[in-house]
């Protein structure tokens, strides 16, 4: 099992803490008029997010400094968990309702936590696990599509429940893409493409809440004090802005115009603030990110690497771009959090775990290679053995010798002087036909 070795990725690692300060700023600056008229406290919910920052920063470190294999047996009992959390989630007295959704748990004198933040990483986990063991057998539609889909659809389902569109989206967007990553057929890649858009439409025209958004989407100034209130009001916040922002704290639109301010709309009040230049600097830390996080993929020493890596990059990324997607009516409203910098212990917790696992799949050491044994080679590999010894092309089908132990042998002290020399030939001799 390869051993985390290597030196971390101190690029992603500079990406997440700029956002993370980024974040923190911000957080304070589109809060402190919710906390100073509702808490009587300016700092209420930037000494929150610092703790939650920490702790998060903690889990942090302990994922990345760990081999990531470790975190693999554990991923069938996380999914459970979470799919037990989902579900008392619902239970009255334990769900605790904002905005019309049943999202959170409270347990007793704990902070409330989003189960569903949680579930995201844990379907994460599992699936990296899932497929890795599946190997090529994810192309088949019995042994890959349908498992794939069941699991799936319990975990969106009971999101959905809440209910919670955006999460889902996450969740179905994350899975997709591990499952077409690794090595799903295309052909029930698009059906399913075709299967969750169509579970989409009927999700969204059977509320009228959600057709609601839809129209607002298309046409926000329509019903501008009333559905499209949301849209306009976060594109005044962003057309505010202009190149460098009217700067720090001077925000109008935070003063009860623009809802959540110091959570789903953050990138609004960026916007505002910081300008066009402090929107394109969110987008580049999280284009470095989505770099790190995929290059620390592909250099992975194993398929489960792989997959780990790309999943928990996929989370965070389409969770930005979902955010920023609707901040800039890109896509219809629905409440996500912007990863990194907006307020929320759950969100941020999660978000940091993911990139530990990001970092410690970069710091795997490369698995050894193969030694060559004396069995006959698949043709192309034959042919680059035969022009790495500098043999022709039409060269009868010869098999590599295994020379390791020979030479080894030969060069132990006390060898017979003669006997070296006959195990030395021998390796100079490494191919026969």
């Amino acid at each position: 099992m390869p051993s985390a070795t290597r030196r971390a990725d101190w690029l992603l690692l500079g990406a997440v803490v700029a956002l993370l300060i980024l974040g923190a700023l911000m957080v304070y600056s589109a809060s402190f008029v919710v906390a100073h008229n509702e808490f009587h406290d300016d700092l209420y919910f930037l000494t929150r997010q610092v703790l939650w920052i920490v702790v998060g920063a903690l889990c942090m470190g302990l994922v990345a400094r760990s081999d990531y294999h470790r975190w693999r047996r554990f991923s069938t009992l996380a999914l459970g968990v979470c799919l037990v959390t989902l579900v008392l989630v619902m239970v009255p007295g334990l769900g605790v309702t904002s905005y019309g959704a049943q999202r959170w748990l409270q347990l007793g004198p704990l902070p409330p936590v989003q189960p569903s933040e949680f579930a995201k990483l844990a379907l994460v986990l599992y699936m990296s696990d899932w497929l890795a063991q599946k190997g090529k057998q994810v192309g088949e539609f019995a042994y890959g599509a349908i498992p794939f889909v069941i699991v799936l659809g319990i975990v969106a389902g009971l999101v959905m429940l809440e209910p919670d569109l955006g999460t889902t989206i996450i969740i179905m967007a994350t899975a997709i893409s591990l499952f077409f990553i690794a090595g799903a057929n295309l052909l029930h890649f698009l059906l399913g493409l075709v299967l969750a858009s169509l579970g989409a439409l009927w999700f969204v025209v059977t509320a009228s809440y959600r057709m609601d958004r839809i129209t607002a989407f298309l046409d926000p100034w329509r019903d501008q004090q009333g559905a499209g209130w949301h849209t306009i009001q976060t594109l005044i916040a962003l057309g505010s802005g202009g190149l460098t922002g009217l700067g720090l704290g001077a925000s109008r639109q935070k003063f009860y115009y623009v809802p959540n301010a110091h959570t789903d709309t953050i990138f609004a009040i960026i916007g505002e603030e910081i300008g066009f230049v402090g929107t394109l600097l969110v987008l580049l830390l999280f284009a470095v990110f989505a770099w790190r996080g995929l290059l620390a993929a592909s250099r992975a020493p194993d398929t489960y690497g792989r997959l780990l890596a790309t999943g928990a990059t996929c989370m965070i990324v389409w969770q930005a771009l979902v955010n920023i997607a609707v901040v800039t009516n890109t896509a219809p409203y629905t409440g996500v959090t912007l990863p990194f910098v907006s307020f929320g212990g759950s969100s941020i917790v999660v978000s940091l775990v993911a990139t530990g696992l990001i970092i410690s799949v970069s710091r795997g050491k490369p698995a050894a290679e193969p030694v060559l044994r004396a069995t006959p080679e698949p043709a192309r590999l034959e042919g680059v053995l035969l022009l790495a010894r500098g043999a022709p092309r039409g060269a009868p089908r010869i098999r590599p010798l295994l020379v390791g132990r020979s030479l080894a042998a030969a060069r132990a002290p006390g060898a017979p002087a003669a006997r070296r020399a006959r195990r030395a030939s021998v390796g100079r001799r490494s191919w026969r036909g």
